[in-house]
């Protein structure tokens, strides 16, 4: 059974920090296209960033060069730090797993992230 478990989120002040973490099992993210996405309330799924099979990473506009996600292959997991948060990237995140070779995908449950003083 394939699972991807997301943790790391919560509340923080604006220009603050926090670093989620999506692990996996029952799939190698290592073969997969790693992405994260986030939903606000009332607001379309959108796209933040994003980690290909040979590590190549591509982030939404409204997070570049706040956000960095990386992967730790003997860890099967793939971290979004996220830093200098503004109110508006409260949200849900939400980790999804794009097999290279399938195409099949896989979703986490998604972790609540607010920014607000």
């Amino acid at each position: 059974q394939v699972q991807l478990v997301e943790s790391g989120g919560g509340l923080v002040q604006p220009g603050g920090s926090l670093r989620l973490s999506c692990t996996a099992s029952g799939i190698a993210l290592l073969f997969h296209t790693t992405r994260w996405y986030r939903q606000a309330p009332g607001k379309q799924r959108e796209s933040v960033a994003a980690i290909t099979t040979y590590g190549l990473t591509n982030y939404g506009d409204s997070v570049r060069g706040r956000f960095a996600i990386s992967r730790d292959n003997d860890k099967n997991s793939v971290y979004l730090e996220m830093n200098n948060l503004l109110p508006d990237d409260t949200a849900v995140y939400y980790c999804n797993a794009v097999s290279t070779t399938s195409n099949v995908g896989y979703w986490g449950q998604g972790t609540q992230v607010t920014v607000s003083s």
